[in-house]
């Protein structure tokens, strides 16, 4: 009778040590995960049309803007933002630019679990790739730097690490009389890009 409960209690032991074993593995696997998970990987787990999505306040480097909106996209080294303000009105910010983000608590969580899936063609995409289809597309933009300018006009060229912007009235389509000076912005002064939000969809 003795023997029976010194093997039950043994057998319960092994087994709580096998159970404590087991949970510092995983705890050990999930840091592991967490190590190897990227701050792009994170804002594309915030899809579109998400609860998670809507609300994110991101607060900008150096210019101390805080922009609220709906994560709409996110590429290699960039983010898109729907505005709150206006639901014409979007934001592309390089993650260079990006202080931090504020979220709920769920939408948090979800975003240290994104869904496994091959990457596609948004994710490989550059802050420059998307400023060269801005480019092409000969739109007006007002261009926020972190020191808190805001350049507005149309981007003429957009290198490996730059963009030249031709300075004119904000909304208005370039015209050469219009045009009031150019300059040439290296990416790492961009705080954010203002644009039309109909462009990034």
């Amino acid at each position: 009778m003795r023997w029976d409960r010194f093997f039950d209690d043994l057998e319960d032991q092994v087994a709580s040590e096998w159970e404590a074993e087991r949970a510092a593995l995983d705890t050990e696997a999930e840091r592991l995960r967490l190590s190897t998970l990227g701050f792009a990987a994170r804002l594309r787990a915030l899809a579109p049309g998400s609860p998670d999505a809507r609300g994110v306040e991101v607060t900008i480097d150096a210019a101390s803007d805080r922009l609220r909106g709906t994560v709409t996209s996110a590429g290699s080294d960039w983010l898109a933002l729907d505005l709150a303000e206006s639901a014409t009105v979007a934001a592309l910010v390089p993650f260079a630019a990006v202080r931090g983000l504020a979220l709920t608590h769920a939408a948090m969580l979800a975003t240290a679990r994104p869904a496994d899936r091959p990457p596609g063609l948004r994710d490989r995409m550059s802050f420059g790739f998307v400023l060269r289809d801005l480019v092409r597309r000969r739109l007006a933009v007002t261009v926020h730097l972190r020191d808190g300018a805001a350049l507005s006009g149309t981007i003429d060229r957009a290198g490996a690490d730059h963009l030249d912007l031709a300075l004119h009235d904000p909304g208005s389509p370039r015209r050469a009389a219009s045009v009031t000076g150019f300059r040439i912005i290296p990416f790492d002064v961009v705080a954010w890009v203002r644009l039309e939000a109909a462009v990034l969809r």
